[in-house]
């Protein structure tokens, strides 16, 4: 065997390429901080301390006397004791299980040490960060970082702010896996038509073979864009394939229309159709997914627990009001919860948590991964200008602790 076909022989067995090529992608394992993340529904939050953890950071949630939600570090400074296993000794604060150190919900400010008496000399001098919450879309958001807080409705997609009346359907799973490879499967050409095949979601629904795409930047979002369709294929030497099935009803083709693959009987609806999206597969940072199907739009928000764990929050959302929204309730309650944000999403969380990559070898339909990785170097998330970093207000990323 000669040089140039050890050569070639030796580069079709070689496992794949790093992350080198996308710095600021790599460092993000535990997420981007200096967001706004959606941490739990508001209907679970009360008086009584809720723990979660955004971006390798342990926050504690918890509603003062005014209903307001408050949001802080979920760590007393004294010995590192979780505050969140703690009670409210007294209106709007929480107080450690450990010694009682007592802190103000609404600044952090230590004022009163239970087991140092009235006097107490360290209380004025030790504080506990507080983030910046909010109620949305029924989900409480915080405001995970360092640096200025900036409106909710900056990072929110541009139809869900001052939107008309709406129904919200959606579920929240703490799940196994990345939270980058969360986002890259959502925006993923190739796997949807494929491993989504057999989902019951799709199963009397044709879907493609295969596509050619391209990814196309408008604003803050990347919008998967389809060139053309196939909806069977002649492999050389292998065969024919299609997901083509007697019980299976092929889409019809529409001139222009980007919304989803549901048929050719389904009624755009006028709110949804009037935001002319490019491509109906959309993706932003730090991690949100936007899919416009003909009468709703469901998102995806993938929000960093640490390297290994993220938090999958799914939301539906149909433009209606009156009947229209409780005949919507009523169908996701009886069938889409479990078909969409069940098993449909469920396949997702299966490959996630069996991808072990990298190295990677990538292949044509990747291209939207690609430019999901680049859109980490360089760029503002809201406002598309030049950063200090990592594509975001700061140019700040999450590390990994414990605190």
């Amino acid at each position: 065997m000669n040089d140039v076909s050890e050569l070639l022989r030796s580069r079709k067995y070689d496992q794949g390429r790093t992350w080198s090529a996308w710095p600021a992608y790599e460092a993000a394992e535990s997420g981007l901080l200096n967001y706004w993340y959606p941490a739990a529904w508001a209907s679970e939050i009360g008086k009584n301390p809720t723990p979660v953890r955004i971006c390798a950071v342990n926050i504690m949630l918890m509603r003062d006397e005014e209903g307001q939600v408050r949001a802080l570090r979920d760590r007393c400074p004294h010995r590192g004791v979780k505050l969140s296993q703690g009670i409210q000794e007294f209106p709007n604060t929480i107080s450690c299980p450990y010694h009682g150190w007592t802190y103000r919900l609404s600044d952090g400010e230590l004022v009163a040490v239970i087991t140092d008496g009235p006097d107490s000399r360290i209380c004025g001098a030790v504080a506990v960060q507080t983030f910046a919450a909010e109620e949305r879309l029924g989900l409480v958001w915080v405001f995970v970082g360092n640096a200025d807080t900036y409106p909710l409705d900056k990072q929110l997609p541009e139809e869900l702010v001052d939107a008309p009346p709406h129904a919200v359907g959606g579920r929240i799973e703490n799940r196994s896996g990345n939270w980058r490879f969360y986002a890259e499967n959502g925006f993923d050409e190739g796997h949807a038509k494929y491993l989504h095949r057999t989902s019951l979601w799709r199963t009397f629904k044709m879907m493609p073979t295969w596509n050619k795409i391209h990814i196309e930047k408008l604003g803050r979002w990347l919008y998967r864009v389809e060139d053309e369709r196939y909806w069977e294929a002649e492999f050389p030497g292998v065969g024919k394939w299609s997901n083509d099935r007697w019980w299976k009803i092929k889409p019809k083709q529409h001139q222009g229309r980007m919304l989803g693959n549901t048929g050719g009987s389904v009624r755009n609806d006028p709110y949804i159709a009037g935001l002319d999206l490019p491509g109906f597969a959309s993706l932003s940072l730090p991690g949100v997914l936007r899919i416009a199907y003909p009468q709703f739009i469901h998102y995806e928000f993938y929000v960093p627990i640490d390297s290994g764990h993220t938090k999958y929050v799914g939301v539906m959302v149909q433009f209606k009001s009156g009947l229209a929204k409780a005949k919507f309730y009523l169908k996701y309650l009886l069938g889409i919860r479990w078909l969409f944000h069940g098993q449909f999403s469920g396949q997702d969380h299966w490959m996630v948590e069996q991808t072990d990559a990298p190295p990677e070898r990538l292949y044509r339909p990747d291209v939207s991964l690609i430019e999901w990785r680049r859109l980490f170097d360089g760029r503002h998330a809201i406002t598309g200008e030049p950063t200090a970093g990592a594509g975001h207000p700061s140019g700040a990323t999450a590390t990994a602790s414990t605190n």
